[in-house]
């Protein structure tokens, strides 16, 4: 049994600040997207503030776009307690840590398969320790022998984005702008057409269980490689068809894929996709992010 941490509420108020103490011994919430964590992308570990319980690893936090730090899963569930709370008439599920009993937020189901539990915490409730780049650098970085960066635009980022988030063994996805000349480009700078920028996807994917060669196999399902600087209504070279090579080996695959596809009668006209080297990738905007998931689940 976990050993509890009892102190009394004047005890508390010398280590917490006025609203960890409403928060957490008060059961209060902060405002949405106030929160210090809420757009937070360190790796590492969120612990209590109040007795440094690890509580959720950064691996499993998520946008949920409530304006609410969010996670998928605890460390560990012995570090958790579930109570009843029927503060608002109806029925929520609120979530303690387990050590000091601290009030922390709520536990939902409408979070992401397979689980769907989303525990939407307030970031003053939590203290983050860790010495590790951020998700997005881990994006930039020399993939480890496990890890490797596949890179691709086929039209809106939004779309294909979705469509390589589900494949299984893509470990995480990113929208960025990439094959251009400008520095960091804004979105609004893409559209006008005069960066050379494609929307594109950066996907950080486990070999041992995709290869790349599915990876492109899927690129040519997802869009039509026979569009010049287009696809579907998007017009503009920003949505020009384009795999970007990290080495020799994907040069080598994805010229082999173009030959393959063009021999294999899905397509009544020449395949006019480029095969490019990756260069500098500029993370697009955040609500670019994920954009599809955010829209469904707002919509719930």
């Amino acid at each position: 049994m976990k050993k509890k941490v009892l102190k009394t509420d004047n005890e508390w108020k010398k280590i917490l600040t006025p609203e960890q103490f409403r928060v957490m011994r008060k059961a209060g919430t902060e405002k949405p997207f106030s929160g210090e964590y809420n757009d937070h992308d360190l790796l590492g570990v969120y612990h209590c503030a109040g007795c440094d319980t690890p509580l959720f690893p950064s691996r499993t936090k998520y946008d949920h776009g409530t304006g609410w730090p969010s996670f998928t899963s605890p460390v560990d569930e012995e570090n958790i307690e579930y109570h009843e709370d029927f503060s608002l008439v109806m029925k929520r599920i609120e979530v303690r840590c387990a050590t000091c009993g601290s009030h922390l937020g709520h536990v939902f189901d409408d979070g992401p398969a397979p689980s769907r539990r989303h525990f939407c915490i307030n970031s003053v409730a939590l203290e983050f320790s860790s010495n590790a780049p951020t998700k997005k650098e881990e994006m930039k970085k020399t993939p480890s022998e496990e890890l490797q960066i596949a890179t691709f635009a086929a039209g809106c980022f939004w779309g294909v984005e979705d469509k390589f988030g589900k494949i299984e063994g893509v470990v995480r996805t990113e929208v960025g702008y990439t094959g251009g000349t400008a520095d960091n480009p804004s979105y609004q700078q893409v559209c006008r057409g005069n960066t050379g920028h494609a929307e594109a996807v950066h996907v950080l994917y486990d070999p041992t269980i995709v290869s790349y060669a599915e990876l492109l196999d899927a690129f040519f399902r997802l869009h039509d490689p026979t569009q010049l600087n287009m696809q579907g209504p998007d017009i503009g070279s920003q949505y020009r068809s384009v795999i970007f090579y990290h080495n020799e080996d994907q040069k080598k695959d994805a010229k082999k894929m173009i030959k393959k596809w063009g021999n294999s009668g899905r397509f009544h006209a020449p395949i006019v996709t480029q095969i490019m080297p990756a260069s500098d990738f500029f993370p697009a905007e955040e609500y670019h992010q994920k954009f599809y998931q955010k829209l469904s689940e707002r919509k719930k």
